[in-house]
């Protein structure tokens, strides 16, 4: 009988440090929500735009306030992550939201940064897109509108994005009514603003391309990349559609600053070369370094 194989735990040093950056994403949301959002009416999208709506709408309670909000409308997905995700996201999300939720009140007797409306948006934007990028990064979650559409979307007809983006229309109508049109104008910037800088958090600013090229000449292109462009290649097998004829394939992985050198590297050997760029979501592990230029 093959025994079981025992997967690696996280070291309470790497789950300490984890903690540590979800603390600061959360303290980063919770300023822009605060000091940025709140004072201008702004809202965001997905679970933290319903729980600023809900604050505004019960501004004369104290007890119902967005940390409050943000807490309970996301226990649900949270229960439904540990269900279908696991336990080390619901720790993590666990610990964004409540982290969210008590800095965010630690935060009320501040004076707004700023009440200009462009500054606000931007500035509002990049510090919540920071914070959940961060979050998101170390393994948790803010916003239960992502986890509810990647369970529905397995019986839906939609991605996940489709199904986030349609729950949103619906939270911006909303804020039309609330705020009104100029203020959900507003929030969309930011909403678009912070989306963008969480995709470049997880992602990392060092953007990565993953080329294939198909050459007869193969060994010399492929010497060509390393000493000229300082990246290793990896030659893969293939069959030619058409002829069945077995061809070699170079694979690399270069940054989006080396693509037009590799380009030229490339057709100054061969210029009927075929190559396909795409691109890579992360990049780690390996001989990936600095390239010599």
């Amino acid at each position: 009988m093959t025994p079981t194989k025992q997967h690696k735990k996280e070291t309470f040093t790497h789950f300490i440090f984890r903690v540590f950056m979800i603390l600061v994403g959360a303290a980063s949301a919770a300023v822009s929500i605060e000091l940025f959002l709140i004072p201008n009416d702004f809202i965001d999208g997905g679970i933290i735009g319903v729980s600023l709506i809900l604050d505004h709408l019960f501004m004369s309670n104290p007890f119902l306030n967005f940390a409050l909000f943000v807490v309970i409308l996301n226990i649900p997905f949270m229960i439904f992550g540990y269900k279908y995700i696991g336990k080390t996201f619901l720790v993590s999300t666990f610990i964004g939201i409540v982290g969210l939720a008590v800095i965010e009140s630690s935060l009320h007797h501040v004076e707004a940064i700023t009440t200009q409306p462009i500054l606000a948006t931007v500035f509002g934007g990049l510090l919540l897109g920071f914070g959940v990028g961060l979050v998101i990064r170390n393994g948790g979650s803010m916003d239960g509108t992502e986890i509810l559409g990647i369970l529905l979307t397995k019986k839906l007809p939609f991605s996940v994005g489709e199904f986030v983006m349609f729950i949103n229309v619906f939270i911006f109508i909303w804020a039309v009514f609330v705020f009104g049109p100029e203020q959900a104008m507003y929030s969309f910037m930011t909403y678009y603003i912070a989306m963008k800088t969480i995709d470049a958090v997880i992602q990392g600013l060092d953007e990565t391309k993953a080329v294939i090229i198909v050459s007869e000449q193969y060994d010399e292109i492929s010497d060509a990349i390393l000493h000229r462009l300082g990246r290793g290649t990896t030659k893969l097998k293939g069959k030619g559609g058409y002829t069945d004829e077995e061809k070699d394939v170079i694979y690399a992985v270069v940054t989006r600053l080396e693509v037009t050198k590799l380009k030229s590297i490339v057709f100054e050997v061969d210029q009927n070369a075929f190559i396909t760029i795409m691109n890579t979501h992360e990049t780690r592990g390996g001989k990936f370094k600095n390239a010599i230029h």
